[in-house]
Formats: structure tokens, C-alpha cells, sequence
């Protein structure tokens, strides 16, 4: 049995999920039962399916609930950039680093959204998923 809690992809999926969460806060009640539920379920399913297969005696195991973790990250920047195209997400700038912000408004680059930090998480998450994956198809 593997420790999830000790994986970077697990810990920056748990930050993903918690994002989506916060960020469809703001969706519109008709979404509740559908983009809404379906993009939290989505994004719950990549830390799920780490957990799951951590839990899993066999490699063969291990690697097909992390591929699934994996196919789930992808689903989830798909529905955010849905959300986008839809106009669900609120256009809220939202900046983690002030020292970014300050150059951002400097160099008059567009502002980062709620949903652009979303999907750059998506990325992040799936590369580390992929990198995971490669590594468990590597021979001991």
C-alpha cells in the first residue's frame, strides 16, 4: 500500500478540487444538477481514483486508477473551458502573487481569471499524472 498523502500529484489535485468548488460557488442555480455537479464530480474523481489505486496491491492496479485520474483532469479543463464558453464563470481577476500582478499591470498583459488558474491546475495536474504514469511503466 502506497501513502497518497505523499504524492505532489494528489496534493495539487486536492488544491484543484477545492478550486473548482470555490469557483462554481458562482454558478447559476439552473447548473446545480448539471455543469455544476458534474465538473465537482469530475474533479473529486482525480484525487479519488489516486487515493483508490494507492489502496490497490498490484502495479496493474495502481496504473489504471491513475490513468483514470489522469483522463479525469482532462475532463475537468474541458468543462472549465465549457463554463468559459458559456459565460458561467464570473470574469473576476484573481491574483495569488503580487509581485505577478505588479508586473502583469506593468507589461499590460491580460488579467488572469478564477477559470484560467482552474485550467493552468488541470495542466499542472495532468503533466505530474503523466510523469506518474510514465514512471510506473518503467521496468524495477
Amino acid at each position: 500500500m502506497r501513502d497518497y498523502r505523499k504524492l505532489d500529484a494528489f496534493q495539487k489535485a486536492h488544491q484543484l478540487v477545492l478550486g473548482v468548488y470555490r469557483l462554481t460557488k458562482s454558478f447559476p442555480a439552473e447548473e446545480r444538477f448539471g455543469l455544476t455537479s458534474q465538473l465537482r464530480r469530475a474533479s473529486v474523481s482525480i484525487t479519488s481514483n489516486i487515493v483508490e489505486g494507492s489502496a490497490r496491491d498490484s502495479e496493474a492496479e495502481y496504473r489504471r486508477f491513475i490513468e483514470i485520474a489522469h483522463a479525469s483532469s482532462w475532463e475537468v479543463e474541458y468543462q472549465i473551458q465549457l463554463s468559459v464558453d458559456l459565460e458561467l464563470c464570473p470574469i473576476v481577476h484573481v491574483s495569488l502573487d503580487k509581485e505577478k500582478e505588479r508586473e502583469r499591470v506593468k507589461d499590460r498583459l491580460p488579467r488572469t481569471t478564477h477559470a484560467d488558474q482552474i485550467i493552468a491546475q488541470c495542466r499542472q495536474v495532468s503533466r505530474m499524472l503523466s510523469g506518474l504514469l510514465q514512471s510506473l511503466a518503467r521496468p524495477s
